[in-house]
This record gives structure tokens, C-alpha cells and sequence, in this order.
């Protein structure tokens, strides 16, 4: 029998079905609602819901008195232990008059229900034993429970008993008691105890699956759970991406709460162009997109975010990857009240390029890469300022910096720097070549011959290194900056601004970004970042 419920929106309400063996997944920021999504679903299902709070309480105690089984699962599903326990106590005696905020403290009633399912079978397979049935028994919660632990952590044994709980280590004496359990340990055995106990035909709400499991065995402890149970149904809500993506599901993103209004939620749409996980992202976000290049690193998206922080800043890796995401957001009709722009480095592009990537959404870096930022004029002497150097000393300081940087350019890191820019020219033209027309082998080299005959690579070589030694020459840094690249640079800028190592600088610079220890840098990098508009 499926689960069916609706959820209050802005237009109305919105119907969602979940059929058992199934899952469905909520995605939302934090404050978005998520948790009173949770307790509406619980309250609109009444006790075909069993629902599992993110403030939950992992004190794993198997010396608790033991009880009845009924006594126990109704506890555990309603708060409540007397003969006459119903949902109607779940609100007062579960969750104490605050479901949305009232940390769960159940752990005492589950593992009263495992170890009076455990004495109950035992005592009935006794039973049948003594009168002649040697049929095989079924395997306890408990025994279920075990067979789960030992395929997510086969370097630790569950070993229970009739009134007790331990930790074995594999293929050693070492035992440790229940009480010391890891968080992650208690997790697992929390997780997999709701799950094997719930109630036939129970749809089972989890918000944060993912607390305090660690990610190598997500994926594998969830499976374990939905193939456990195959007559349950499973909502996880979440704000994971990564979790999200990883799921077989129906899945929604959460845009919007209000407590007049309701949710405002949207289906993850396929084909967008875009990955599970981006696609998320993207229709999670309550602000405007900033494709960047590069990848997820510290120090490029603290930089991003600090400069530009009313938008979501996704890395997409090339140059290629960010025009492509822009075009393509801009176009998809599943996503199209989502607003986006891009950033890509100089690359020595043309005005012509520059304008044609400006009208497409993309705008310019003043520099060759990212990192360069930390070697124009205004931002090293914001570094040198936050350090305390004022005055001559403070030109002192900037000026031997940039002579430093200067003097750092031979002729083999030119040669270097050139290099890698001409395989990127020509990785550039390749790209844009379409053969798509073409329809023979001779018409492709054709076209291939006529397209690729202007790349005069030895030409864009020479003009590469002309602008470089012209910006050394001149003493121009920020010229330099726009057109010569190399990782050691950053060194230069670590040893001369902070006197420090380059691994120790870029964790400053990350801290610093991230949490506004040092304004005068983040105006000097805003003011060096082109201006953006979402459209």
C-alpha cells in the first residue's frame, strides 16, 4: 500500500507518493525548512510514519532494565508505555511538545525492543524445540543487526548476548564495552536497530541520514537498510549533495519556507546538462550562480566566496566547462528562473574574445590564474598592511616583493610559461572546430586543414614572450600578472608579505577570506575582480 501525502505550498498543495521498497529524497540549506517538513510528513501519516530527528541523543546503555516487547515498541514509537499507547502521545511524550526542535532520546527503548524480540524467539524456538519442531529458527533482530555490522565494519565484531552488548577486534583479545563505541559505531547500530524493528508496512523518515557516518560506507549502510526492508518506505532529507546524488529516488529540492506560505519545492529535473549533484545545487540555491575555473580547492573558492558573496560559486574545472555551464543554464527550461554568470582566467584572450564572452555571461580575470591576484600592487600591500608594516617600511617590504617576483622570471620559466600557453591556444582552436557538416573522411580533413592553417603556433609563441618580457622590462606586475603563470609565485608572496611558508600562506589567506580577519584584503581582491550581473 503506498504512502501518500501532501505538502502546503505557495500554489497549494503538493502531492507525493512513495511506494514501499522505494525511496524519496528532500535536499535543502540549512534553515530551509527541512526539519518542519519532516514532523508534516510524520504528523500527515500519523503512525504509518516513524520518523528519526537529526538532533538525536547515541547513548548506547545495554545494562538498561529490560521489558516486555510491547512495552518497549511502544515506547519507541510513541514515547508512551501504558496498555492504551497510541500515536496521540507521540507529540506530548516522544517529542515533548517540540517535534521540530526536541532532541530524540529513544536509544533506551530500542535496544529494549531488540533484546525482547531476542528473548522471545529464543523462548518460542525453545518452545517448538522441546515439542518436536527442529525446523530452523529465524534470525533475531538482534542476529540481523550483527550480519549488518559485520558487512559495513568487517574489522570490528558485534558480539551480543542475552544481556549485553560488546566490540570485539578481529583475530585479537581486545574487547571494549558498548559505551565505547565511536559516534560513527553508534550510528550504524542506531540506524540499522530503527530500521529492523520498525513496524510492517512503516515509512521511515530520516532527516540527516548522514550524521556521523563516514562516506566510504554511506552508500553501502543505506542499501543494506532499503534491502532490509523491503516493506518499508524510506524519506531522507538532507542537505548532502553528495549523499543526494549517490541515492536511487524520487528527489526534491526545498527553495523556500514560510510559515504562512508553506514549501516551496521542486523535482530534481533529468537532462539538464548538468551532473545530479550540480543540477541540486543549482535549484537548491536561494541566490544567483557564479561558474568559476578550477576545482574545489580552499583557497579558489574562499577567494570567490568572499568576493562574491550573494552568489553560489560552482568550479567547473576549464575555461571550456564554464562557458558551456552558463550557455547551458541559460537555455534549459527546467532551470530557467535560475540566474547565473561566469568568471575564466585572462589566458591572453582578445578584445573581440573578451566582448564575445561578456555578451554569453562571462567576464575576465585581470589575471593569468586565480593565484595571481596576490601579486597585483594593491593586494600585496593589503597582505603587508594586515602584517603590521606601515609607511616606508611598508613600501620597503612591497617594493623587494615585486623585484623578487621580477627577478624570479628566467628565460627557462619564460620558456615554460609560453609553453603551456600555446598548448592551450591550440587546445582552444581544436575545440572549436565543427565537423558536424562534414560528411565524408575528406571533407573533415578539409575542414580540419582550412580551420586549423591560421594557428600560426611559433607566431603565438613569440607574441606570448614578447608580452611577458615587455611587462619584466617595464616592471609592470600586473602585466605580468595577466600573462605569465607559475605555482611558485605564491612562495614569493608567502616569504616576502608574511615570512612564512607557502602551505601556511595559503591557510592564512583561506582563514582570513573565510571569516573577514583582514578587510583591507578582501577590498583590494573586489576591487581587482571584474563586476558581475546575474541575468
Amino acid at each position: 500500500m503506498p504512502f501518500e501525502f501532501t505538502v502546503a505550498g505557495p500554489d497549494g498543495d503538493m502531492p507525493f507518493v512513495v511506494n514501499p521498497g522505494s525511496s524519496l529524497i528532500f535536499v535543502g540549506a540549512n534553515g530551509g525548512g527541512k526539519t518542519r517538513l519532516a514532523v508534516e510528513i510524520e504528523n500527515r501519516l500519523q503512525i504509518r510514519a516513524h520518523r528519526i530527528a537529526a538532533h538525536r541523543l547515541l547513548t548506547l546503555n545495554p545494562a538498561v532494565a529490560k521489558v516486555s516487547e510491547r512495552v518497549a515498541l511502544s515506547g519507541l514509537r510513541t514515547g508512551y508505555t501504558g496498555d492504551n499507547a497510541n500515536v496521540d502521545y507521540r507529540a506530548g511524550q516522544r517529542w515533548h511538545g517540540a517535534m521540530a526542535t526536541f532532541p530524540l532520546n529513544d536509544f533506551d527503548y530500542l535496544v529494549q525492543a531488540l533484546f525482547a524480540e531476542q528473548t522471545n524467539k529464543a523462548l518460542d524456538t525453545h518452545q517448538r524445540n522441546r515439542a518436536g519442531d527442529t525446523s530452523r529458527a529465524g534470525a533475531t533482530k538482534f542476529e540481523q543487526l550483527v550480519g549488518i555490522w559485520q558487512r559495513l565494519l568487517p574489522n570490528r565484531s558485534l558480539v551480543v548476548t542475552g544481556d549485553d552488548i560488546q566490540v570485539r577486534v578481529p583475530g585479537s583479545d581486545d574487547v571494549y564495552a558498548a559505551k565505547e563505541m565511536s559516534d560513527g559505531e553508534r550510528s550504524i547500530f542506531y540506524v540499522a536497530g530503527q530500521v529492523l524493528v520498525a513496524a510492517p508496512d512503516t515509512l521511515l523518515i530520516f532527516d540527516e541520514p548522514e550524521l556521523h557516518i563516514h562516506r566510504s560506507i554511506m552508500a553501502k549502510l543505506w542499501d543494506e537498510m532499503e534491502a532490509a526492508r523491503p516493506d518499508c518506505a524510506f524519506i531522507f532529507i538532507t542537505h548532502d549533495l553528495e549523499f543526494a546524488a549517490s541515492r536511487v529516488a524520487q528527489k526534491f529540492v526545498i527553495r523556500s519556507y514560510g510559515p504562512q506560505t508553506g514549501w516551496a519545492i521542486e523535482p530534481v529535473p533529468q537532462d539538464t546538462g548538468f551532473s545530479e549533484e550540480v543540477t541540486t545545487l543549482i535549484l537548491g540555491s536561494r541566490r544567483a550562480i557564479l561558474f568559476v575555473e578550477g576545482a574545489n580547492t580552499s583557497l579558489d573558492i574562499a577567494i570567490y566566496r568572499c568576493c562574491y558573496p550573494n552568489w553560489t560559486v560552482i568550479p567547473r574545472g576549464s575555461c571550456e566547462e564554464v562557458l558551456h555551464s552558463v550557455v547551458t543554464l541559460r537555455a534549459n527550461a527546467a532551470l530557467t528562473r535560475v540566474t547565473c554568470s561566469g568568471i575564466v582566467d585572462a589566458d591572453d584572450y582578445s578584445d573581440e574574445e573578451v566582448g564575445n564572452l561578456g555578451r554569453l555571461g562571462v567576464q575576465v580575470l585581470p589575471v593569468a590564474e586565480i593565484e595571481n591576484l596576490f601579486l597585483l600592487p594593491d593586494v600585496a600591500t593589503a597582505i603587508a598592511h594586515q602584517e603590521g608594516y606601515r609607511g616606508e617600511e611598508l613600501d620597503h617590504r612591497v617594493a623587494a616583493f615585486q623585484q623578487a617576483v621580477f627577478a624570479s622570471v628566467t628565460e627557462a620559466s619564460k620558456v615554460s610559461a609560453v609553453t603551456r600557453y600555446c598548448r592551450r591556444r591550440i587546445d582552444r582552436t581544436l575545440k572549436k572546430i565543427d565537423l558536424s557538416e562534414a560528411s565524408t573522411v575528406a571533407e573533415i580533413a578539409t575542414v580540419y586543414a582550412e580551420r586549423t592553417a591560421a594557428l600560426d603556433v611559433v607566431a603565438i609563441g613569440e607574441a606570448a614572450s614578447a608580452r611577458i618580457s615587455d611587462a619584466v622590462n617595464h616592471q609592470n606586475l600586473a602585466g605580468l600578472a595577466r600573462h605569465y603563470d607559475s605555482k611558485g609565485l605564491l612562495a614569493l608572496a608567502a616569504r616576502h608579505l608574511k615570512n612564512t611558508t607557502p602551505t601556511e600562506f595559503e591557510a592564512w589567506l583561506t582563514r582570513a577570506l573565510r571569516n573577514n580577519l583582514a578587510p583591507g584584503l578582501t577590498e583590494a581582491l573586489r576591487r581587482a575582480l571584474p563586476e558581475i550581473q546575474a541575468r
